[in-house]
Order: structure tokens, then sequence, then C-alpha cells
């Protein structure tokens, strides 16, 4: 199996505001299955799909196997930048959410997984304006990686046709800073040891402290990577 992996930053901002308070959320995304993931162009048909959804004045119906199959896994990484997109200048595609839900009951054809923080602040197909039925999303504080999850996105790409897995960490996370502070609380503490690694690996020649804001999310990057990298082991 081929692999590539590709990354892009995203603001989950609609105004600006001093860089010290932004948040912003570190995207890499890794394929599994069948495919190759090779940059971010997309072929005619696949683009032509995505234009065509995106200009739908109501999205009233989740994604379908025929539509999900014609995307690319480059393509899935468009749609997730230009959703962003919409989302920081508050023109998020309308959508009936009950009317996905009813077209979806019978059947998923979600077209990617994503791991994702449990931060509140963090909900995924919000900020990449995606609509019911288009991922699967698993949750779990610092993007960790444990056996629960990569069954998980076993279910998701063997079973199901995702054909894109993305690791998706954001700026000043709890639970980095906690592994940082090597804190501990009763089953926290387990959870903050699978991201110490990424402490430890971390090349900085600041401060590393959970004070500084660019240690802390440099340290959230490596903490990707290695997601990555045990998903591919």
């Amino acid at each position: 199996m081929n692999e590539r992996t590709a990354s892009f930053d995203c603001n989950c901002h609609t105004t600006e505001q001093p860089s010290s308070v932004r948040r912003n959320f570190i995207l890499s995304s890794a394929l599994l299955g069948a495919g190759v993931l090779a940059g971010c162009s997309s072929g005619n048909v696949a683009s032509k799909s995505v234009e065509d959804s995106n200009k739908t004045a109501i999205r009233n119906t989740a994604l379908t196997k025929e539509r999900r199959d014609a995307l690319s896994p480059d393509d899935l990484i468009k749609v997730a930048k230009e959703g962003n997109e919409r989302f920081r200048k508050g023109e998020q595609q309308p959508r009936d959410f009950l009317a996905e839900q009813q077209t979806s009951a019978h059947g998923q054809h979600p077209a990617a997984v994503l791991l994702t923080c449990i931060d509140s602040r963090a909900p995924a197909e919000i900020l990449l304006d995606l609509g019911i039925g288009d991922v699967f999303n698993s949750r779990v504080a610092g993007n960790i990686i444990n056996e629960d999850i990569l069954g998980s996105m076993e279910f998701a790409c063997e079973l199901s046709g995702a054909k894109l897995v993305v690791v998706m960490g954001h700026t000043a996370c709890g639970a980095i800073k906690g592994a940082i502070n090597n804190a501990v609380l009763g089953n926290l503490t387990g959870l903050l040891a699978k991201i110490k690694p990424a402490v430890d690996a971390t090349v900085y020649e600041g401060e590393r402290t959970a004070n500084n804001y660019d240690f802390v999310n440099t340290v959230a990057r490596t903490n990707i990577e290695f997601a990555i990298r045990d998903i591919r082991t």
C-alpha cells in the first residue's frame, strides 16, 4: 500500500483576534486503504461533483455511495479546506439536517474518518462545514491513538469504505499542557502518558513549559506526527 501525507492549518475563528488567543487547527492526513494520496489536485469528474455540491442552495440529502466513490482523497482534502474557509467567512452551506438524517437512516457512506480532540471548541464537522453522514469522527482528549481508535478506523476504512484518515489537533490543547506538566489524575494519567513521548521528542530551543503557547503548539504537531506513525504501523 502506497501512502503519502498532507497537512494544512485552518482557523476556527471568524473574527480577528490576537495571535496569542486565536485557536488554530492543525490537520495532517494519511490515506488508509486502496489508492494513493498525492497532493491537492483533483480529477475533472470528481472536481465537478464537489463544485456542483457547493452550489446547491440547500443540501437536504446525505452523502451517497455514488457521490462518495466519485471523490478522491485529494478532493476530500479540498472539501475540508473549502469548508473551513466558508466557516471562517460565516458563509456555511445551507443544510436541512433533519432531511440529511432521514436520508441516511438506512445506510451511511462517509468519505473520511477523523481523529480529533474532545475540546468543546473544536467540533470538526462544524469547523469544516460538513453534514450528517459525511465523515466518521473519533474524539478523545489529545487525539491519541489506542486499540479502540485503531479498530474504529479499520471499521471506517475497510468495512465502510472511507478513503481518508485525518488526525486533527488544535492549539492551546489542555491535554498537551497536561502532558507537559506531568499531570496526575486518575485515568487521565494513562492518557497523558501516551502524549509524553511527543513532548520529549519535540525539538525546541525556547521555554519548554505549558505556559509557552508556541511550545504547546509545537508539541501538538509532533503528537499528530506520532499518531500518523502509529496508524501506519
